[in-house]
Formats: C-alpha cells, structure tokens, sequence
C-alpha cells in the first residue's frame, strides 16, 4: 500500500527535513501549475517516468520549463536503450503515484530500488525545490539539499546530470 502525504510528512520530520507545503486544487499539467500556484519561490518540476528495452525504470526531474530530448536521453541516463514512458500501472507498483503526480517523493514508495532518479543540474540550481508531495493537490517545498537527503534516506542514490535544455534553446 502506497505511503499516503501524511506519512510521507511524518518521514520527512523524522529525518528532520523541514518543508512548506501549499494547497491547491488538483493540478494535471505544467500549464496548469504555472496557472494556479501563484508565487511559491525556487524551482518547479517537470517529471519523466521513462523505461528503456529491458524494463528498467528512470524517474527523470527536471525544470518544469525545460526540454529531455527523449532520442538521446538514454545516452546520459545509462538506458539499455532509447527510452520511452512507463505504464500508469509501474508507476502505481514502484512509486505509489498516478499519472499528474508524479515526483521524486515517490522514492518513498520505491522500497526495492526498481527506480533509478535522475535529477537535472539546471533543476539543481535552486536552493528550493518544488515538488507534488504524491498527490497533485499541493505542492511541497523543500531544500536542494534535504531532497538529496530523503532521497538517500529512501535507499536511492540520485544522479546529478545535465539532461535537459532550457525551454528557449533551439531544438531541430
């Protein structure tokens, strides 16, 4: 059974992590985040749940702007081959979330480590990130640095890299 947001919070307070979370209706898309969250500082995030050929699972975070060019995105990510998005279903089984959910407090879920999270440099900028505390009704923020600690706390390691392109670079 999935971690509900008041569990997750109880974790985060057991590891110490302070975040401010903000409620709001439910929010499905990019647009519709930029539309309704009105002005919570520090980064937004955009999320990838990717799966390459031999069923191994990515959760790529990135700025909510930015651009994964998904044909050479498994070159960096270290992807048996190109990748492409996971089914609604092994996003449920491995991270406990629905699609318009998706975030990296979904590790939490993740006890067996079937999820490899990637997290962008650009993204990594900020000294505060925003993320869905698993559901798409609120959103949290929480440190650049606290996120790497629950992230480790959860038993996945995340990699740093540079994988996306600001949302003003020309794509061909």
């Amino acid at each position: 059974m999935p971690k509900t947001p008041d569990e997750l919070f109880a974790y985060l307070d057991e590891l110490g992590i302070k975040v401010k979370t903000v409620k709001h209706p439910p929010l499905f898309t990019v647009a519709d985040s930029q539309r309704l969250r009105g002005e919570i500082p520090g980064g937004h995030t955009k999320n990838l749940f990717l799966k390459d050929k031999k069923d191994n699972f990515f959760l790529l975070t990135v700025e909510e702007d930015a651009v994964v060019d998904l044909k050479t995105v498994h070159t960096l990510i270290g992807a048996a081959s190109r990748v492409s998005f996971g089914k609604p279903e092994k996003l449920m089984e491995y991270l406990g979330l629905l699609p318009g959910s998706v975030s990296t407090l979904g590790a939490i879920n993740d006890t067996l480590g079937q999820v490899k999270i990637i997290l962008d440099e650009g993204l990594m900028q900020h000294d505060i990130i925003n993320v869905h505390p698993l559901t798409n009704e609120a959103t949290t923020s929480i440190g650049r640095d606290d996120l790497v600690r629950f992230l480790r706390a959860t038993g996945h390691e995340p990699e740093i890299l540079a994988v996306a392109a600001p949302a003003d670079a020309l794509t061909e």
